[in-house]
């Protein structure tokens, strides 16, 4: 269902990390035309070598004129050097904003040296860490590592292995914060999305219910049905087709899926992808309609980024055809609403490889309605 568009893609594009090698992409807008994006910094391809956390900090110029143009400014990189622990290695940055308390939550994993995911499967051993750090001016200053214990969230000792995201956690309009997880249970190995949650601005967190189906990397976003209601909405990756899932009660359960009507099709091997909400930009709607734009490689080898519009996300059926945002090798990506209709996405792109670089590309959503009608 791909789409050759290639519009989208022609719009230009900016390097964000290149050395050596950077790996997943994170992204957070704060508001106030602050953005923050985040990447592994790792010595080598492979999972289960030495990494550190690198942030670049931009900044979102906005040129309001006949011709709107919206460009953002990066800072030098930044090293998070608190973000790490002793003999391991920080993975999947997962940042999310608490906006009353201007409170910055930056969730990852801290691996065991040497050890990979498939190896903690394999021996029935969580060697992962569940950490956060925390800045209250806009990644600055960083505190120390808080860790969740076997004590504090008692589900883990039933894992084998842990991830957050990767990719950005949200605050919904109750204040509930929302980080997306991933977990393989011990003895059988099977696999599945689930999220933490603080209703007390990040003082203490719980673990909601897991998916029912299958499931991987995921994130979520915020919508609205008919009356208003607020409905949790989860992207996962999988195997063949994405599994989508909706919760009622802000991520506590997530009673079914739709995978089975989902028209967003995975990669051979499973392939992260994004998800934001936004308001409804027909100016007919009331104002709290949210729609969905989701990012992900639109063919089964890690090609072609591209970007799908859903009008009506409780329809897993009315997913737009993908809109080509990167043409080439392509693989994780992360979107940012950033108001007015515009959105920024970070992605793994390169000519030669999906890895080469983590790029962005800031577009709005006149681009993505007029790549769809080509």
């Amino acid at each position: 269902m791909a789409n050759k568009s290639s519009f989208l893609s022609e719009l230009s594009k900016e390097t964000v990390f290149t050395t050596v090698v950077h790996r997943i992409p994170a992204l957070i807008y704060l508001g106030d035309d602050k953005i923050l994006s985040f990447a592994e910094h790792k010595m080598s391809t492979k999972n289960a070598g030495p990494a550190v956390l690198d942030m670049r900090a931009g900044k979102v110029n906005r040129n309001k004129g006949t011709d709107p143009e919206v460009t953002i400014k990066w800072s030098e990189l930044n090293p998070v050097k608190e973000a790490q622990l002793p003999g391991c290695h920080p993975m999947n940055p997962c940042p999310v904003y608490e906006k009353d308390s201007k409170t910055l939550f930056l969730f990852f994993i801290c691996v065991k040296d040497g050890v990979t995911e498939q190896w903690q499967i394999s021996n029935n051993k969580n060697e992962t860490h569940l950490c956060y750090i925390k800045s209250t001016d806009d990644g600055q200053n960083w505190s120390k590592v808080t860790v969740f214990t076997e004590n504090e969230l008692v589900e883990i000792k039933h894992w084998a292995a842990m991830a957050v995201g990767p990719g950005h956690g949200i605050q919904m309009e109750s204040g509930r914060l929302i980080v997306p997880l991933y977990a393989y249970y011990r003895k059988n190995s099977s696999r599945f999305s689930l999220c933490l949650y603080s209703d007390d601005q990040g003082k203490s967190w719980r673990l909601g219910n897991k998916l029912k189906t299958d499931s991987n990397e995921c994130e979520m976003a915020e919508v609205f049905d008919d009356k208003g209601n607020s409905i949790l909405y989860c992207n996962a990756r999988n195997k063949k087709n994405r599994v989508e899932a909706v919760s009622y009660d802000g991520g506590e359960e997530f009673p079914c899926s739709c995978d089975n009507k989902s028209k967003l099709v995975d990669t051979d091997t499973g392939c992260q992808g994004s998800v934001v909400s936004f308001p409804d930009q027909s100016e007919v709607q009331p104002v709290r309609n949210k729609w969905l734009l989701y990012s992900h490689p639109t063919d089964k080898n890690r090609n072609n980024l591209g970007v799908y519009l859903n009008k009506t996300p409780q329809d897993p059926t009315q997913w737009s055809k993908p809109s080509i945002i990167n043409s080439g090798p392509s693989a994780y990506s992360d979107l940012a609403y950033i108001d007015d209709g515009w959105f920024v996405c970070l992605m793994e792109c390169g000519k030669l490889t999906e890895v080469d670089q983590i790029a962005c590309r800031v577009f709005n959503y006149n681009d993505v309605e007029q790549a769809i009608a080509e």
